[in-house]
């Protein structure tokens, strides 16, 4: 599967309360790492993450993981 644009060459960081996010797949959100819909007409889609508690997440604004949505360290190796 192609990867999506790079959004940021960083993770984003957060610490995320219980619930349901969608992840942005196609780096065209303007609410990154969250989808806004900006995929609409792409063959990407967001991917669902479920968290059962609190807990810190880094996940990924590059679009390059292969841990999606988790950063794996792959934007340390981008140009």
């Amino acid at each position: 599967m192609p990867k999506g644009e790079i959004a940021e060459k960083e993770p984003a960081v957060l610490e995320l309360e219980a619930g349901t996010y969608w992840w942005c797949q196609c780096g065209l959100s303007d609410d990154q790492p969250f989808c806004d819909g900006s995929h609409t007409g792409t063959e990407f889609e967001p991917v669902k993450l479920e968290l059962e508690e609190e807990q810190s997440v880094a996940l990924c604004q590059c679009k390059q993981t292969d841990d999606e949505p988790f950063c794996d360290g792959t934007h340390s190796t981008l140009d």
